[in-house]
């Protein structure tokens, strides 16, 4: 009888791709995949280390994890970026963990699971030079309508604050082809959304072709029969040219919505971050987009109490977000993570500061937010159906202008059975801060 494998999977869609990649590694190892941690007789803990809450959580499952296996599970498999940052730490300090394997390492999942039942405790990392892992079979965990394509791995741009460049290795691109295949595959298998990311998604083809490609990945995926949805995450302002902006503009597939983490809009800030490009080119490309793409939705992210950042920066950083007002926004406080330059800078910004500033900004943002969705009110558009709430009588889903668990979610009625998966019509009713209330007006064809 084959072993029952369960995984944990925490922090990015990214490190979801990782996971689903895993999962088919170990199916086509003969491995029989199980939903329930209970069940499993291996456990798979794939982590993230980006920031310090991302890492405390990490700790809390593996050590959750651990806890099974006392009760039932025979291995414990640690993966991901805090087992490529603290590999030698987890092995010594929970001796329940069988073996840690690091961003660049997940072929070897089935070698190191192998290894644990000979009673060999293994630590691999540090494989930073390809991207062949993520050509191998997929075992698609969430909804398989809406599902992420991972077109890259690693970083170049070395942002100051960021440990991801030191755990995931330089920027690599994959082949158009290879992405061409995959994506066909999952709309085989049901894709109607397809959501592009890396770490930088507007720098894909540089390494590959020495020229950007994702206008021109972006039209080959457009071909693909069964598609209706491709939607961008993390662009950087800096990378967004003229010919991306017109394909997002001209084509019927690309979602009217970016994922544009600009971080900040203080120059000297931005500086600090080692950022590329100042605030008047971040509001150039903003403008730009807002003018030539109609009704587009924008998402941003902001660090605030990074080093140095002095009240007339933070300023500077609301009075641009009441300006532009971001369709969405989240706000993160600066995380002090060894090993990066920010770490060592001197004036660090008081903990209490640094949480006082993120409320004043997520004050401002709800104000914003519930402003852009009473607009929406009477309004029809076009959204995917997710799923059935609680309470059997809602379904719920999103339009163009809502990410799958970022965003907020439409939640409507419907006078017939909708098909999750389906797109509809909806007329908006009603609006909160982030989620909207509506009802299905016509269901298009399956």
């Amino acid at each position: 009888m084959s072993k029952k494998i369960g995984i944990v999977s925490l922090g990015c869609p990214k490190n979801l791709v990782d996971s689903e990649i895993m999962l088919g590694l170990l199916s086509n190892a003969n491995y029989e995949i199980v939903n329930e941690k209970a069940n499993a007789d291996i456990l798979i803990v794939n982590t993230c280390g980006f920031i310090e809450s991302a890492q405390q959580e990490s700790i809390n499952t593996i050590l959750e994890m651990a806890e099974e296996k006392k009760r039932r599970c025979e291995v414990l498999i640690v993966t991901g970026c805090m087992a490529e940052r603290y590999k030698e730490k987890i092995l010594e300090q929970i001796p329940e963990v069988d073996a840690v394997l690091g961003t660049g390492n997940y072929k070897e999942i089935a070698d190191v699971i192998n290894l644990a039942y000979k009673g060999e405790r293994t630590v691999s990392y540090g494989k930073f030079e390809e991207t062949d892992y993520l050509d191998e079979r997929r075992i698609i965990s969430s909804e398989s309508h809406s599902v992420y394509l991972k077109i890259s791995e690693g970083c170049d741009n070395r942002c100051t604050y960021c440990i991801i460049p030191y755990l995931r290795g330089k920027y690599r691109s994959r082949k158009i082809e290879s992405l061409v295949k995959e994506a066909e595959l999952l709309a085989q298998k049901g894709a109607k959304e397809i959501i592009l990311v890396a770490q930088d998604t507007t720098r894909y083809g540089i390494d590959l072709y020495g020229k950007k490609m994702l206008t021109e990945l972006i039209q080959k995926l457009s071909k693909i029969s069964g598609v209706e949805w491709i939607r961008l995450l993390y662009c950087y302002p800096e990378e967004i040219d003229d010919l991306l902006i017109e394909e997002i503009a001209s084509n019927p597939k690309v979602c009217k919505y970016m994922d544009i983490p600009v971080q900040h809009a203080s120059d000297s800030i931005l500086k600090l971050m080692g950022r590329r490009g100042n605030i008047s080119e971040i509001h150039t490309v903003l403008t730009k987009l807002r003018e030539r793409v109609k009704g587009i939705a924008i998402r941003t992210t902001m660090i605030v109490g990074f080093p140095g950042e002095t009240e007339e920066d933070f300023e500077q950083l609301t009075a641009f977000a009441e300006q532009f007002k971001f369709d969405k926004l989240g706000v993160f406080t600066y995380s002090k993570e060894e090993g990066t330059p920010a770490a060592k800078m001197k004036n660090q910004v008081n903990k209490r500061i640094k949480q006082k500033r993120q409320k004043a900004v997520l004050e401002l943002q709800n104000h914003i937010s519930k402003d852009i969705n009473f607009k929406r009110i009477g309004k029809v558009y076009k959204a995917i159906v997710d799923g059935i709430a609680d309470d059997g009588i809602f379904y719920y889903g999103r339009t163009y202008a809502e990410a799958p668990e970022i965003d907020g979610m439409v939640y409507f009625t419907s006078s017939e059975p909708l098909t999750v998966g389906s797109f509809v019509d909806i007329n908006i009713l009603n609006a909160e801060e982030y989620d909207l209330i509506g009802e299905v007006i016509h269901e298009f064809a399956k």
